[in-house]
């Protein structure tokens, strides 16, 4: 029968941590010496006891000596060595501390270059608490394994193995009773301590939930407070936090035991050490001697105290396996796959042909199969022709889209919430790849083409706005870091941000934090509009690009945003549809199907459901 409480570490979890720790080779080697130094010079001291009583205490006052120098040198030697190990131990502490830190900035920073690497589909799947909490919790019980737990754990062998030899050395028949009264001791803890290994793993995954529940929350405050949902988001979160407290019980109830139950074995220990000592002394055949007694007494309290540090390290370390295994599961995730081959580069013509130049116009370096290589150049012309998808197999979401824009036109997709219009856009960026048909970008199947590249020829404004802590200026660069000043500026205005812009206490400078919430809805999507104009791409997104902005500023905008449109292919969504009017083609979407296309007044003809929509619009208004 498979016991429940074993515990599993993941496999490879303890060969990855000491790939970690191999770059800091030569300082381990240093603390496992000053651990080694520090540990004999403890054993020595309880050593020293019986050389302090039998060969200079109990020798003057046999003879009633008044000459104190032999025990003074004595003293002072001891001293000495006690001094040595006290500055082993510093040493050990501040380089492993030292090791742990660097571990956890090795650790930390390549899990950001994967996190980086992931694709959107993983974000999808996993709450942002969730991954932060491994950042931070299951970071945090690496960094106490590390610099505590395994320097610990090797002090307590080490020492351990000095004290029994010790023991041997003063008297054989106690250290075998010493030894399997030690036995008894270890046996009972490790039952107890095998029964909270697996709550600790359960509490980590229960910590990480609360975590991403709280962040949901903390974004949410100003929904939970206008639908007054107080009450309830109180009665999940109790859930959560129930979940957690009952995974931290059952771990910590019997982990809590551990030391108590190994402390008073060592009390129970020490005394019947202590009497049997007494026997063996009063039995008149001089089988040990007082000093021997007082050392050996000192040496179980030695003995015991490692034992028990042993047991009670290994809660952190299972915490701490735990944790890792949590990391590297993230670690281990399929980065974003990217096949593509096809680059982007600057050309210009020489003797009828394109070849390669730091100044000319983008376009893409298409290397065939068989040795050729074309340069095609970047106008944004967009092709899906018959394509399927599914966020998750079986349940399909677009069907047969087909599709065309060539450079210069703009695309509206319009249609009801769910019909598919977003995701149409996130293929086009490669965010997920489709499952039949093709799409191609400049007559290159974007399969083809490197996804950074694709993505860099592609601009796009979001209905949620994200501003990242720093100056406006630095926001708007974040489209393009080698822009100029005046190029942030030229963006800013072409996008109708400059005014308010310089309205504000530093102007460009101003400081932003929090996203932006100094900043009103309609002012952030100005800038995020902004950020995509520096970029200049051939291809822009616009998803619900205006839907935050009030009526009277989206017409402010709305020039800019024709400026910011003209010559290139232009993809809108849009549920205002005075926004799309003049789109070169309309594409009508419902369930995942294009049901009608056309210019505005080809489908208010048709009386369909654009005329519906449309019709419906003006009614409201």
């Amino acid at each position: 029968m498979k016991d429940k409480h074993k515990f599993e570490i993941k496999k490879g979890t303890i060969k990855r941590l000491f790939s970690y720790l191999g770059k800091y080779k030569y300082k381990l080697l240093i603390v496992f010496v000053c651990i080694i130094i520090s540990a004999i010079a403890g054993v020595l001291g309880s050593l020293f006891l019986q050389t302090l009583i039998d060969d200079n205490i109990l020798p003057m006052l046999e003879t009633n000596s008044n000459d104190y120098s032999p025990l003074l040198n004595a003293v002072l030697k001891m001293s000495l060595i006690y001094v040595v190990g006290i500055i082993s131990t510093y040493t050990y502490n501040i380089l492993m501390t030292i090791v742990a830190q660097g571990v956890l900035r090795d650790i930390r920073d390549e899990m950001f270059v994967k996190m980086e690497q992931l694709p959107i589909k993983y974000f999808d799947t996993h709450t942002h608490g969730d991954i932060m909490s491994r950042y931070t919790n299951d970071a945090d019980t690496l960094r106490q394994m590390i610099s505590q737990s395994i320097p610990n754990m090797i002090s307590s062998v080490i020492t351990i193995i000095a004290v029994v030899i010790s023991m041997f050395y003063l008297n054989i028949l106690l250290t075998l009773f010493v030894l399997l009264f030690s036995i008894i001791t270890i046996f009972v803890t490790r039952i107890i301590a095998r029964r909270s290994a697996s709550h600790f793993i359960k509490g980590q995954k229960s910590l990480g939930k609360l975590n991403g529940y709280v962040e949901e929350m903390l974004n949410g405050q100003k929904v939970i407070k206008v639908f007054t949902h107080e009450k309830t988001a109180k009665e999940n979160f109790d859930k959560l936090n129930e979940e957690l407290r009952n995974d931290a019980y059952n771990a910590n109830k019997f982990a809590n035991i551990t030391m108590p139950v190994a402390g008073n074995l060592g009390y129970l220990e020490y005394v019947l050490v202590a009497v049997i000592g007494a026997i063996l002394n009063s039995s008149g055949s001089s089988l040990i001697s007082i000093g021997v007694i007082v050392s050996f007494l000192h040496l179980t309290r030695s003995f015991q105290q490692p034992v028990n540090q042993v047991t009670n390290q290994l809660n952190s370390i299972i915490m701490a396996l735990a944790g890792s295994s949590r990391i590297f599961e993230m670690m281990d995730e399929e980065k974003e796959q990217d096949n593509g081959y096809v680059t982007l580069v600057k050309v210009k013509e020489k003797n009828g042909k394109y070849v390669e130049s730091k100044d000319g116009l983008w376009a893409w370096k298409h290397p065939h199969h068989d040795g050729t290589l074309e340069y095609v150049l970047l106008k944004g012309k967009i092709e899906l022709n018959g394509v399927d998808f599914s966020y998750t197999r079986g349940k399909q979401i677009l069907y047969n889209i087909s599709m065309y824009a060539k450079p210069g036109q703009k695309i509206a997709l319009v249609g009801a919430t769910g019909a598919g219009k977003t995701t149409i856009t996130n293929l086009i960026n490669r965010f997920y790849d489709i499952e039949d048909g093709k799409i191609r970008f400049d007559g290159i199947n974007i399969n083809k083409i490197k996804k950074q590249d694709l993505r860099r020829s592609i601009g796009m404004v979001l209905q949620d706005v994200f501003l990242f802590t720093g100056t406006i200026k630095d926001n708007i660069k974040y489209g393009n870091p080698n822009a100029t000043n005046n190029d942030v500026i030229n963006a800013c205005k072409l996008a109708n941000a400059h005014d308010f812009i310089m309205m504000l206490p530093k102007g460009y400078d101003t400081m932003l934090t929090g996203n932006g919430q100094e900043l009103s809805q309609g002012q952030r999507q100005l800038l995020s509009i902004a950020r995509v104009a520096i970029t200049n791409p051939p291809v822009m997104i616009l998803d619900e690009a205006t839907s935050s902005i009030d009526t009277r500023t989206e017409k402010i905008v709305q020039d800019g945003m024709d400026k910011l449109m003209e010559g290139r292919t232009v993809f809108v969504i849009a549920h205002r549809l005075s926004t799309v009017r003049n789109s070169k083609a309309i594409m009508v979407m419902e369930h995942g199907k294009i049901i009608e296309r056309g210019n505005h007044d080809d489908l208010i003809k048709q009386k369909g459901e654009y005329y519906k929509l449309y019709t419906g619009a003006f009614e409201l208004e």
